[in-house]
């Protein structure tokens, strides 16, 4: 008869929280990469900055801008905020979360372009808007302002007639730790706002579908016609 052995078995790992932290410390250091190409300022502070309803048929543009605290590895804050990405890879209970606790340990803003300054700026400039405005209203919360500022701003463009260094970073909201969490907040915040509107109007279901235009939207529209959140310029 063979002889049973106590083999110790290997501790079981959680390979989705590993590569899920491992994003986050990905994140973190992007930001640390570009304070360390800014070295020659002392105590830079990097605000990230990010727009929420590009794409959407009905709703205001909004955008969040956020200054993250120092996250050290291993530190409880690290281990609250290891799902960190960008908003669009998390799903709506991880976002609500997550908004949560940047909103308790960052310094953050939320702005928004409306949709009348959308059809008559054109959605680039009013996205470009609302996130020269969440910045400017996060300095006025910032007691004593810092000296040496960054923004770090999602896309290609940079805000216009803006007082403050930028760097632009394609697809920076999943390569910046603080861009990330200004997505993720402005999402929160844009989705909850587009809900409470699907209460007035619940032809649209806004709720479900948050402005985009997904076919139930646009047959809504079809039947029911243009409500004042509507893009014109879009439809």
């Amino acid at each position: 008869m063979p002889v049973k052995t106590d083999i110790p078995k290997k501790p079981r790992t959680n390979k989705r929280k590993k590569t899920v932290s491992s994003v986050l410390n990905l994140l973190l250091s992007f930001d640390q990469s570009i304070k360390d190409s800014y070295n020659h300022l002392n105590q830079l502070t990097i605000i990230g900055v990010d727009e929420v309803g590009i794409g959407c048929l009905a709703g205001p543009v909004v955008a969040a801008a956020t200054i993250l605290p120092i996250v050290p590895p291993k530190s409880k804050l690290a281990k609250d905020l290891f799902r960190l990405n960008d908003s669009k890879k998390l799903n709506h209970d991880i976002r609500k979360e997550l908004a949560g606790l940047i909103q308790r340990h960052a310094h953050y803003s939320i702005a928004s372009a409306s949709v009348e300054e959308i059809d008559e700026l054109n959605i680039l400039q009013a996205g470009l808007l609302a996130m020269k405005r969440s910045v400017a209203d996060l300095m006025t919360k910032l007691l004593p302002r810092p000296q040496n500022i960054i923004v770090v701003v999602d896309g290609n463009k940079k805000i216009p007639n803006f007082d403050h260094e930028q760097i632009c970073i394609i697809q920076g909201d999943s390569q910046s730790a603080s861009i990330a969490a200004a997505s993720v907040i402005a999402k929160v915040f844009r989705d909850e706002w587009m809900s409470q509107l699907s209460s007035e109007y619940p032809h649209y279901l806004w709720h479900s579908n948050k402005g985009y235009g997904s076919a139930a939207h646009r047959q809504a529209i079809s039947e029911h016609g243009l409500s004042i959140w509507h893009r014109r310029s879009f439809i």
